[in-house]
């Protein structure tokens, strides 16, 4: 199983990089690999949503589709992505925003994947593994561009 983590401050407040990562019907417009993302259904479950959305990801010829329930938890500042169908046999996702004080906080990005086949890891375990990195760096400069850039 292939996992990354990283922890990153940014120029922006945990409520807003919240707000940003919850808003999933927008990361076909900047994030790596996401060419479509449809939300299937919502659910209010006491203080946290709960969706059920497919994500397609593309890149040269591969063009895959996979279910997720994603768990936004507002009181706590978290989003966390678990897998329900599609190629993988394993993705589980979290980010966790910690506010720093001068509208600035700290994200934790947390990604764990397997591919369902060896095939499909070594086509494309190379790509999802750099695009993952770049994860954080796309919803730090999407924040930049719906709030703004702040002076350090």
């Amino acid at each position: 199983m292939q996992t990354y983590h990283t922890t990153h401050r940014v120029a922006h407040s945990a409520d807003d990089m919240f707000k940003l990562v919850a808003a999933v019907e927008d990361y076909p417009m900047f994030l790596p690999l996401c060419d479509a993302l449809t939300v299937r259904s919502r659910e209010q479950q006491g203080t946290n949503e709960v969706l059920v959305a497919d994500m397609t990801v593309a890149y040269k010829f591969f063009h895959e589709t996979f279910t997720s329930r994603v768990t936004l938890n507002p009181d706590s500042h978290e989003v966390v992505v678990e897998h329900i169908d599609g190629p993988f046999k394993h993705l589980e996702n979290r980010w966790r925003f910690h506010a720093q004080g001068d509208g600035e906080s700290e994200v934790d990005f947390y990604i764990a994947y397997e591919f369902g086949s060896r095939a499909m890891q070594m086509m494309m375990g190379a790509v999802f593994d750099k695009a993952f990195r770049k994860f954080v760096g796309a919803f730090e400069e999407r924040a930049d561009q719906v709030y703004g850039v702040h002076a350090a």
